[in-house]
């Protein structure tokens, strides 16, 4: 297509993943409807923690699982108070946020004993936000050559557990 040599416009490939229908159906339906941003919607359903992938809950902020991981184990720690910016977080919001996130790392690293860990923050779309009213730090475990040929050359991510099992793993595992 198009002149000899150039390149072709890649594009993330999907794979079916059936068993998340339940969670993209319950954001459609009403059944996580409401005010606010996606986290204080699950919050708001009073679902128990190991449905909703809630991995732990202080005072002042909380850690979950993200629905969609880049790797097992990929945490987002947040505020409870949905904030988009940093600045905007009261300082005993930012010292609970980094304690949390502190205690994510330690819980990723004793669950899933990775190389390495990503830990950051995407503020406002522009810088990837998926969710920019509501600030949440990324935790996740990274290992040496964690790129295979899915990701290199498909575009394509594979997880090698359920939403349910990465839960199970971290709640065990969060510092007391």
């Amino acid at each position: 297509m198009g002149q000899p040599g150039a390149e072709r416009a890649r594009t993330m490939e999907r794979l079916w993943a059936g068993w998340r229908s339940g969670y993209v159906a319950a954001t459609g339906n009403g059944a996580l409807a409401g005010e606010g941003s996606i986290f204080t919607r699950i919050l708001a359903t009073g679902l128990p923690d190991d449905e909703t992938h809630v991995v732990w809950r202080g005072e002042l902020a909380f850690a979950i699982l993200n629905a969609y991981p880049y790797t097992p184990g990929h945490l987002l720690v947040m505020p409870y108070r949905e904030v988009g910016e940093l600045e905007d977080l009261t300082a005993d919001e930012s010292a609970a946020l980094w304690d949390a996130t502190r205690a994510a790392v330690v819980a990723v690293k004793a669950a899933y004993r990775p190389h390495g860990v990503n830990v950051g923050l995407n503020l406002g779309e522009a810088a990837g936000a998926g969710v920019p009213s509501h600030l949440h730090v990324h935790v996740l475990p990274r290992w040496n050559a964690d790129s295979n040929f899915m990701t290199s050359v498909a575009e394509v991510r594979v997880l090698p557990e359920t939403l349910g099992d990465s839960w199970a793993k971290l709640r065990a595992a969060w510092p007391t």
